[in-house]
This record gives structure tokens, sequence and C-alpha cells, in this order.
């Protein structure tokens, strides 16, 4: 499915929920925030039919996302239901690790392909400060049990703020000894993002040079996202860098996003995109789920401004009411 820049959208990222566990300081405000009603969110079935209508489409990898996904009841029913779908190649699942080992079973049961794991410190006194709660350990116990399962493809996310320079070299040596890749994603200005410290790419690059060496370019999986993959020597596993703002991929882009209300997102710093839900609610059938789909891709933005003026288009809720 191609838009109208020749960029082939085949990988689509589904929030379930808005809700999570935890209250990272570039998610959610201190004081919380008020939850959608379930009444709101799109229902595991009009999200299977969303993605049916993408899959005819060309979307071949699908990833859920929140909010904090194994919040929302019954999620390995879902896993299998897209995993059955005609033409989707892959569906793997964003999480802060909390709930994991729990559902873990249940998840590969379903044809769970992959586990991104948010994390952002190995010190528990700084995990408690950025996501104020003091739930490292459930973290952690969740990213080996993932490392565990046979097959399973193993990621962390780190989002590097300035205020965890010092675990940056910690996180990076997990791949040291592990297959896994620990991706460094910077801090895109959406929501209280705006407000805080970021580190570059170069940055976070020129730190891990300094303790580990040179490092290496990686191939990328085309059907994977924009991350730009490098190892070091006696590494077993892989760094990569997700850098929306200092090393722009906006020409490669190859998702969108549906959010948990039902709205299709086309690009993550606009508004732009076209309401699902309240289409399929008012009976639309398959043929006009795809041409609602199709059309909202073709317009999608040729790039993000992140680095210029605020435009009135701009997406302005927090990441975790648009999906991570």
């Amino acid at each position: 499915m191609y838009d109208r820049f020749g960029r082939d959208i085949r990988y689509l990222r589904v929030s379930v929920t808005d809700r999570c566990n935890l209250r990272c300081r570039y998610c959610m405000p201190t004081e919380g925030v008020e939850w959608m009603p379930h009444s709101a969110i799109l229902s595991y079935e009009q999200i299977v039919r969303i993605v049916e209508a993408a899959a005819a489409l060309g979307v071949r990898k699908v990833r859920l996302t929140g909010g904090e996904p194994l919040t929302r009841k019954g999620l390995p029913a879902l896993v299998g239901a897209i995993k059955a779908v005609p033409g989707i190649r892959t569906v793997s699942l964003t999480t802060n690790g909390l709930l994991l080992a729990e559902q873990l079973p249940d998840l590969l049961s379903a044809g769970l392909d992959g586990v991104n794991l948010s994390l952002d410190t190995l010190d528990r006194a700084q995990f408690a400060a950025l996501t104020q709660r003091d739930e490292l350990s459930r973290a952690l116990e969740g990213l080996e049990a993932a490392l565990a399962a046979p097959g399973l493809t193993v990621k962390v996310n780190c989002v590097p703020t300035g205020s965890n320079d010092d675990q940056l070299v910690p996180l990076a040596g997990l791949a040291k000894d592990r297959a896994l890749s620990v991706r460094f994603i910077e801090l895109m200005p959406i929501g209280l993002g705006s407000t805080l410290d970021r580190r570059t790419e170069d940055e976070v690059l020129s730190r891990l040079e300094a303790a580990f060496g040179p490092a290496s370019p990686r191939p990328t999986d085309p059907l994977s996202g924009p991350s730009r993959n490098m190892t070091f020597d006696g590494f077993r596993g892989e760094v990569g860098f997700i850098s929306a703002v200092s090393h722009q991929f906006c020409n490669s882009c190859n998702r969108v996003r549906l959010t948990a209300t039902g709205f299709l997102k086309t690009c993550l710093q606009y508004d732009h995109g076209v309401d699902l839900r309240s289409m399929l609610e008012a009976g639309a059938d398959d043929a006009a789920l795809r041409a609602a789909i199709a059309g909202a891709i073709d317009h999608k933005p040729a790039k993000h401004h992140f680095c210029g003026q605020r435009e009135a288009a701009d997406e302005r809720r927090n990441m975790n009411q648009i999906g991570g």
C-alpha cells in the first residue's frame, strides 16, 4: 500500500488502551489523567475488522501498544485473532513488562512474535523517579521471561532524557551477552515530551563508543521500523537508534497508527487521519473501510516539522492517548 510519495505502508501500530500502570514523566502528568471509558475505545472485534481491511491493502506487521496493552483483559485472544488475518506476518507487543511474565505463556500460545520492553534505567531508585512506581524488579522479571521464550524477538526500548545519562551504557550492555536489541529512541516533542530534555543519537553513540569501541553497522529488516542498527566487538546482540528529530527518516516511514478510540493517525506529529470507529458504528462495509484507510494513507504528510514552528494541525495529546 503506497502513499502519494511512494512510501510502502506495511506496518500498523494498534493502541488497545490509554491506561497504564506506570506514570513515566514524558508520557503522563504526575497527577495522572482521566481515563477514557471502556465504551469509548475499540472492541477487539472492531480492531480485527480494521486489521483485516489494512491487511487487504498491504499491511503485514501489527504492533499492539497502549498505554500499557497488558492492562486490557483478554489480550492473547486479540493476538490470536490478528495473527489469523490473511496477509499478517508478524504480531508484536510493546510493554513496560510489569505484567509480562504472567501473561507471556498465553501470548506465545496465541502466536506472539516479538516483545519490545520499555526500560529507561536499570537503577531501582532512578526507575521509581522516572516512572513514579517502584516496580523495576517486575519489569526485569518480564524481560527475563521474554528472553527465555524460544523464537521470541526481544527488544529493549530506552528514551534518553538527560536524567538517565548514567544508564545508557549499562542498558546497551544488556546486548553484550544476550540475543536482543537495545534501541535508543529520541524523545519527540509530543505532549509532555515537548517540555523535557533529550539526548540525540550522536550524543548517545559517543557515550557507547567510549565504553565499547567503534560501532559496526548491522542490516535492517525492511518490515521493521526505522531503527538504524549497529553492534560492537564482542556483542551477541545489537544496538539500534530511532532518531526522528536528529536523523529524520520521514522519507522511508512505513507505518500508521490506530488509536484506542479508532482514529487512524498517519503521522505522529499531526492530527491528520480518519475516524474508523465512527464508520464501523455507522455500518460501513469492508470495501468502505479499505477505501477510507487507503484515502488517509494517500494523504499521509511528507514529513514532520518537530524542529520548526507549531502549526494548527499539530498533535496536542499525550503519548498514552495516541499510542506509543
